[in-house]
């Protein structure tokens, strides 16, 4: 099932890289739906990267009527401007309408993620050497921002949960969902009841690049934010990309990934489940790393016998054929180099002894160690974000937290003795620079 890789292998190198490549958010692999449609619209067989840049400079010269073609065309025939925000009185309907069990749901898990946002949460900082000078670090949140839900294939309230509490947490006082006009996506009832019980007001049914341009530039409709966080398909990831620098965004995120760390303590059972539970996404990556060439086998076995019993078993499994691997590794080392060098976004240590391995890998969006730590804990309930860095950016990037909703300033305080202190290093830099006015304007106020 799982294609089997070794690291002594001569071709492993070329073998890992190829297969690294295949989910990266490069613009040039799309479905044959995708590329029916972009030859519909444009006429001409465009990269997903040229339909972006379409979409969204259209959208920003154009606005509403640009956007309504975009979502009338590939979403909704019969959208209007009017409906693009989801009134409120529909959110409270579908408040009503929800589970109790799921609310209740939606409640504890706010509460975790209240819980671990605000401990990690930026406090300001007020630095002095008591001889005149007083240096400070403040953080302030953003005013609005904007959350791209994604409702193709699945509905996902826990992407409310996981970007727009961090954000709350944080003192950010606007907040707009965008999310697509489907039954997964703004009509979705659960999504809404989430939206609803978090105390959030807008929720715009536009999606793609379309609406990822609308929160960027603004259209009457859907006033501009100042940040888009949240997942979507390569077209919304391209999308991001495009408008990073009209507004911040979190990262320009590519299909989700696994990767599995396996040793003799390892229980087939679990290791299995998680790579099969990655695979779900459809594509997602899921790769086993071990020393243990009889577990790998053991793992593979089982993951076949689970697959025969799951409902998306055939989106599971071609994902896996795919985008799976193996890999044999010659030493526990070796497993925390290899894992380095993937950076993965989700790294799961299924041994009994989790900190052997975790106490020495750099490079993981979140790890989950130990046998009763799966990652759909971290995706749905425990507390972090479950928006990581994918595509190997965990060597750079840190996942979605409050803390990336604030922006930070420095104050700067002298007094007289502290200003008559400083003047000759400032001086002496400024000669050096030829800014003779920089230095100019700290001796006059010592004259």
């Amino acid at each position: 099932m799982l294609t089997r890789l070794d690291t002594k292998s001569l071709d492993f190198p070329s073998r890992l890289e190829a297969l690294r490549k295949k989910l990266s958010p490069d613009g040039n692999v799309v479905s044959e739906r995708s590329a029916k449609l972009t030859l519909s619209l444009f006429g001409e067989p465009l990269s997903p990267q040229q339909v972006v840049e379409r979409i969204c400079t259209e959208v920003r010269e154009g606005g509403t009527q640009a956007v309504l073609k975009y979502a009338r065309a590939l979403d909704n025939p019969g959208m209007e401007a009017h409906g693009f925000r989801v009134p409120l009185e529909t959110m409270a309907q579908a408040h009503r309408l929800a589970a109790a069990e799921f609310l209740n749901a939606v409640r504890a898990i706010r509460s975790n993620i209240q819980r671990f946002q605000s401990a990690i949460l930026h406090k300001d900082v007020q630095v002095s050497d008591g001889f005149g000078q007083i240096l400070k670090q403040r953080y302030t949140p953003l005013s609005r921002i904007g959350i791209c839900v994604p409702g193709g294939a699945a509905a996902y309230p826990s992407t409310v949960l996981m970007t727009a509490v961090p954000a709350q947490v944080a003192g950010v006082k606007q907040i707009a969902i965008m999310a697509p006009p489907t039954p997964f996506g703004a009509y979705n009832t659960e999504v809404l009841a989430t939206c609803y019980e978090l105390g959030i007001q807008e929720v715009y049914a536009v999606g793609g690049a379309q609406g990822i341009a609308s929160l960027a530039y603004g259209i009457p409709e859907i006033p501009a934010v100042d940040m888009i966080v949240g997942p979507g398909n390569l077209f919304v990831a391209l999308a991001k990309k495009l408008v990073y620098g009209t507004v911040a965004i979190d990262s320009i995120a590519g299909p989700s990934e696994v990767v599995v760390i396996a040793d003799g303590s390892t229980k087939p059972t679990n290791a299995a489940s998680d790579l099969i539970a990655q695979a779900e996404h459809s594509p997602g990556s899921s790769i086993v790393l071990s020393a243990n060439g009889e577990m790998l086998d053991r793992i593979d076995r089982e993951v076949q016998v689970q697959l025969q019993t799951l409902e998306r078993a055939e989106l599971a499994r071609s994902s896996l054929i795919e985008f799976g691997a193996s890999i044999r590794c010659g030493s526990d080392q070796e497993v925390i180099d290899l894992c380095d060098r993937l950076a993965p976004e989700h790294l799961q240590i299924s041994v009994d002894e989790p900190d052997r391995y975790s106490d020495r890998i750099r490079n993981a969006g979140a790890i989950f160690k130990g046998h009763y730590s799966p990652v759909a804990l971290g995706d749905y309930a425990a507390g972090p974000s479950h928006v990581l860095p994918t595509g190997g950016t965990a060597r750079w990037a840190s996942g979605l937290s409050a803390n990336h909703f604030l922006r930070s300033y420095s104050e700067v305080e002298f007094t007289l003795d502290g200003l008559r202190a400083i003047e000759p290093h400032v001086s002496q830099l400024a000669d050096k620079e030829g800014l003779t006015a920089h230095r100019q304007s700290v001796k006059v106020r010592l004259i």
